[in-house]
């Protein structure tokens, strides 16, 4: 036991530790072996080397315990004196990311709508040319398509060229009381500049029920314009042709920056184009499966990079998609 103590003084890690251990009480270790030639001892003699046995291995275990602890110290005195920190060493700044402009935009508008009680709807950006046109009231042989170039995959597939498949999809699956706004990208053929890109974002929105009118949908313009323009904003409907509403029209807002005067921001007109809406078309509900003689609606499409041009002022539309960090950063 003496010989055992001095050497376990010796242990300087766990791992020495561990071996002293499997030396001392393992299966094979040197006071097993004791224990297992007992056998051969005389009646008188077993109690009296057992006894001694037991204090041996209680003491070994003891003081195997009470170094274990030391050297836990030991390693956490060693530890705690890597780890100090100099305070005097300067800090290192982190750079911190902010939201695009774009998002900042499409974020807000969603505020607004879910505000009054609008649901987000999604649906896919690879779309079937059914949902994107034709079940829009825009057959194979209508005009409108020849406007809108689409990158199509098949003759049956396409990239989506506005969000309005979503609400499509959204009128076949759910009956009318419907409410949803559906922000997303969508995609057209156009060359890129200062005002056109072929990947763009839109907010559109869709209401439809029992007595819905032209008026509901100037209101909820209305206070669209003013959440997101200030209180002091108004609204001009010009009448437009779009083949999923009737009637339908162009909304202008006044300008943010002049308040309607005129400036160089709005070209000295006083209003900003920002989006169109109409009242859907009764086509449009029949092939969706709702019954145009009880239900109406109203539909709008908002476009998320004209909005966010007006509202930050910015007069390339490129600046939003180059992810210039000088640009970016001043949206913190």
């Amino acid at each position: 036991m003496r010989l055992a103590a001095e050497e376990l003084k010796g242990m300087k890690t766990m791992n020495d530790l561990d071996k002293f251990r499997v030396k001392y009480l393992g299966k094979k270790g040197e006071l097993t072996l004791v224990l297992r030639g007992m056998g051969r001892l005389s009646p008188e003699e077993r109690p009296v080397i057992g006894k001694l046995a037991n204090e041996v291995r209680t003491s070994i275990e003891d003081n195997i315990e009470n170094r274990m602890k030391q050297l836990a110290r030991e390693e956490q005195v060693q530890r705690l004196e890597k780890e100090v920190i100099d305070i005097s060493m300067p800090g290192k700044r982190k750079n911190l990311g902010t939201k695009h402009p774009l998002s900042i935009v499409v974020d807000e508008i969603k505020e607004v709508f879910i505000g009054m009680g609008y649901k987000i709807a999604e649906g896919p950006e690879v779309e079937l040319d059914y949902y994107n046109f034709e079940a829009l009231n825009t057959p194979p042989d209508h005009p409108a398509r020849d406007v809108q170039d689409t990158f199509y995959i098949t003759e049956k597939i396409l990239l989506r060229t506005q969000t309005s498949p979503v609400q499509a999809r959204v009128m076949e699956k759910q009956k009318p009381p419907i409410k949803i706004i559906c922000p997303g990208r969508v995609y057209r053929s156009d060359e890129v500049d200062a005002t056109h890109s072929p990947v763009f974002h839109q907010v559109e929105g869709l209401v439809v029920d029992k007595g819905v009118t032209m008026g509901d949908l100037i209101g909820t313009l209305k206070e669209f314009a003013k959440a997101l323009f200030g209180e002091k904003t108004e609204i001009r409907l010009r009448p437009h042709h779009f083949p999923f509403t009737e009637p339908s029209a162009e909304v202008d807002v006044s300008c943010w920056t002049c308040g309607g005067i005129g400036c160089r921001v709005c070209k000295g007109e006083g209003w900003i184009e920002i989006l169109g809406a109409g009242m859907v078309h009764p086509k449009v509900l029949k092939m969706c499966g709702i019954d145009p003689e009880v239900y109406s609606g109203f539909a709008f499409g908002i476009g998320a990079e004209r909005t966010a041009q007006g509202r930050f002022n910015i007069d390339d539309m490129r600046l939003l998609y180059e992810n210039d960090i000088r640009f970016l950063r001043q949206f913190k």
